[in-house]
């Protein structure tokens, strides 16, 4: 019973994968092949280079994403949990906090962070864009309303963000199973009237097409990467399915759809090189072009809805490793911990997304820019990959130099085939990525001197505690906490309070929160109570970077190792930090200004922790960076 009950769960989480996962690299067919044949980029079509370009993208999808993503990066979870954030905290901790490494990799990681976020961006623009083009085959005079009609879907779609996808989510593996079912079936169709294309399976076609075209190939490859768009999504998913149903999903119905379609898009090209205009949607003849662009819209939505999803994931691991300020975070589930609401990065995401939409005005021309976001962070994976195997994993250098220096070497290749792209929209996910990348460093390195600061002017507690009590100040009913960091000494909420009232609460709790750099800490560890004396305690709470903070409910754990906590006999005391910057020390006076802005306009400890409102009393402080 139990062996069919996992069966019948993993198949469940298999087609969810179909439907979450897949979503990205699934609309690729769309634009791939009518991008790399565009005019612009001077590749002629013909029977020979289009045999060379299907058996790149053929066995690019067995190289990069079978082998690279689907076997190797897989098995680098971060007890569970994949993506880039999950791999540099698993890359962090395989090197030690002085390593020379430390910061590089940390770079490494947020650079791939940052680049994802453009993926992100770029996914929803090229691929409901891709969808909606389809009404040019259909009619040319619908052309003008293609942008429009994109605009009116993504704007539709980032406003029911806020409901989560809870209602509409059941769809989406059906949805995608039935587009994947339409593409192996238009692949078919295709190569059985030209089966010639099957020997684009043969990999010297691949080979022979870079020697024969060299320079010409090479700004190809620029756009055959548009192929594999959405590997890193299935890395970033494995938390919420598991390794095993990303795999199954992969093999058994993704990837055999994918390659059929391609092949078959090859194969119509060959019989009918008029089509180039847009393959995919010519498949079928005239009568299939309205229901393929009903079908392709609905998948591209659900493309989209999984990058957008993914940037809130990212977002929200990314504050509690301290690389952006604090957000408000809103659940869209009560069953579902992982489906979470970032208003501010559903706007400012939209607004991004529709200036990509009007100022490029097809996929073609968004083709550039994508090239590089996904390079990118390929390249980063591989990068902190191979530090997990090398340093984690403790395997010999030849093997770790083996298993990700080919890789490395095609992410390379990949990359700079995209660079050629910089001036015709490449720019554009590098200038997002340089603007993400200066405000998480910026805020990291804020938040340093803001500790070096209050580390230089603090008093260590247990000294303080010790001279208080020589002649203690009138102690008054109830429990008082003060939230203070690692290396904070006496919380100035407390200095204030004794200065100020001239009482002491009859129980006095010094509470830590600390981030581990590993997605989840399980309940046992997450907890730790010290006596201080003189009814003093230190609280010690620990979490992963992807657990939810929520010091009420922890608090509960306490009762455990002998400290409960009656909410409402229970006060917070919060010091809520000025920074004022000082020109002459700490950072660039404009990185200063950035940081004083960030920080004035981060939510509160009490809102992001979750502490009631009526149990909260703030106290000002002023620190200089």
């Amino acid at each position: 019973m139990t062996s069919q009950h996992n069966k019948s769960s993993l198949a469940a989480l298999t087609l969810a994968a179909v439907g979450i996962v897949y979503g990205d690299i699934g609309t690729s067919p769309l634009y791939t092949l009518k991008t790399i044949f565009d005019p612009a980029h001077g590749l002629p079509l013909n029977t020979p280079n289009l045999l060379g370009i299907v058996s790149l993208i053929f066995w690019g999808l067995t190289m990069i994403v079978s082998l690279k993503y689907v076997t190797l990066v897989l098995r680098a979870d971060n007890r569970g949990e994949g993506g880039i954030m999950a791999l540099m905290a698993l890359a962090l901790n395989s090197v030690t906090r002085h390593s020379r490494w430390h910061f590089p990799l940390m770079l490494i990681g947020v650079f791939g962070a940052t680049m994802f976020y453009g993926d992100s961006v770029i996914t929803p623009a090229i691929s409901v864009l891709g969808a909606i083009e389809g009404l040019e085959v259909a009619t040319p005079a619908l052309a003008h309303y293609v942008v429009p009609l994109t605009i009116v879907v993504l704007v539709i779609l980032y406003s029911v963000q806020r409901h989560g996808t809870a209602g509409i989510g059941r769809w989406f593996a059906p949805v995608m199973m039935i587009w994947f079912l339409a593409l192996a079936i238009m692949g078919i169709i295709n190569i059985v009237q030209a089966p010639v294309i099957l020997q684009a399976l043969n990999p010297w076609h691949a080979l022979e097409f870079m020697l024969r075209n060299r320079f010409v190939a090479f700004v190809a490859l620029g756009a055959v990467v548009l192929a594999f768009t959405g590997a890193e999504a299935l890395y970033a998913d494995m938390g919420h399915f598991g390794k095993t149903p990303i795999r199954q999903a992969w093999f058994m119905v993704v990837f055999p759809a994918l390659a059929l379609n391609y092949l078959g898009q090859g194969g119509l090209l060959i019989t009918r090189p008029d089509a180039i205009d847009n393959p995919f949607f010519h498949q079928l003849g005239s009568w299939s072009v309205l229901p393929l662009v009903v079908l392709s819209t609905m998948a591209a939505v659900i493309a989209s809805q999984a990058t957008i999803s993914g940037t809130f994931s990212m977002t929200k691991q990314a504050i509690a490793l301290g690389l952006l300020p604090r957000m408000r975070v809103m659940h869209t589930s009560e069953s579902e911990i992982g489906q979470i609401y970032v208003p501010a990065v559903n706007w400012l995401q939209l607004t991004v997304v529709l200036i990509a939409v009007v100022g490029f005005g097809s996929s073609d021309r968004l083709a550039g820019a994508y090239g590089i976001a996904v390079t990118a962070t390929m390249f980063a994976t591989t990068f902190l990959t191979f530090f997990v195997t090398r340093y984690r994993w403790h395997l010999p250098l030849a093997v770790c130099l083996g298993a990700t220096g080919f890789f490395m070497a095609m992410d390379v290749m990949l990359f700079s085939a995209s660079t050629l792209k910089l001036l015709h929209g490449g720019w554009f996910p590098l200038l997002l990525g340089a603007i993400l990348l200066t405000i998480m460093l910026t805020w990291k390195r804020g938040r340093e001197l803001v500790f070096e600061n209050l580390e230089k002017h603090a008093i260590p507690l247990e000294d303080f505690l010790q001279s208080l009590f020589v002649a203690p100040p009138a102690r008054v009913a109830g429990t008082a906490i003060f939230l203070r960091g690692e290396t904070d000494g006496v919380p100035h909420a407390l200095l204030h309070n004794l200065l100020h009232n001239k009482v002491l609460h009859e129980r006095v709790t010094f509470l830590t929160v600390r981030i581990r750099e590993e997605p989840y800490v399980p309940s046992s560890e997450q907890v730790e109570v010290v006596a201080l004396g003189h009814n003093c305690y230190q609280l010690n709470i620990t979490y992963g970077f992807k657990d939810e903070p929520n010091i009420p409910d922890i608090m509960q754990l306490c009762a455990a190792q002998g400290l409960s906590f009656e909410m409402m006999e229970t006060s917070f005391f919060i010091a809520r930090q000025t920074v004022i910057s000082v020109p002459g020390r700490g950072m660039a006076p404009w990185r200063e200004h950035l940081y004083v802005a960030m920080q004035r306009n981060a939510r509160t400890a009490a809102d992001y922790y979750q502490i009631p409102a009526n149990r909260v009393i703030e106290l000002g402080t002023q620190v200089e960076i």
